[in-house]
């Protein structure tokens, strides 16, 4: 099984999906070019609703971290690699920011963990 799902959490279906492909491709033990498995077949495996497999690919597609070639299937993309990148460079970005807001580094931290925290409830 590629990931885990957990049919009694409060977390979305979806998103357990969504994220847990996600992990596995920023750490890597879903390489590029790695294909995924169909939505059909991966949401029978699951026990899902295609529907909530489809869903999560579509946010994995839009954030670049999967492409589909159409009857050929959906495959981790190269651009998945970016991923850590682009992350530190929106860090850096708000770093840059709250200093020019000269909000203290514990403050701008609190920031990130309340939205982060925001993100998994």
């Amino acid at each position: 099984m590629i990931i885990s799902f957990d049919s009694s959490s409060p977390v979305p279906p979806f998103e357990q999906v969504r994220s847990g492909l996600a992990t596995r491709i920023n750490d890597r033990s879903l390489p590029v070019g790695t294909k995924l498995p169909t939505v059909r077949q991966f949401a029978a495996d699951l026990g899902i609703a295609p529907n909530t497999v489809a869903r999560a690919y579509r946010e994995l597609e839009e954030a670049g971290l999967i492409e589909t070639r159409g009857r050929a299937g959906s495959f981790v993309a190269a651009s998945g690699d970016q991923s850590r990148r682009r992350a530190q460079q929106a860090a850096a970005k708000y770093a840059e920011l709250t200093r020019k807001l000269g909000l203290a580094d514990a403050e701008a931290l609190s920031i990130v963990r309340a939205a982060l925290d925001e993100g998994n409830g």
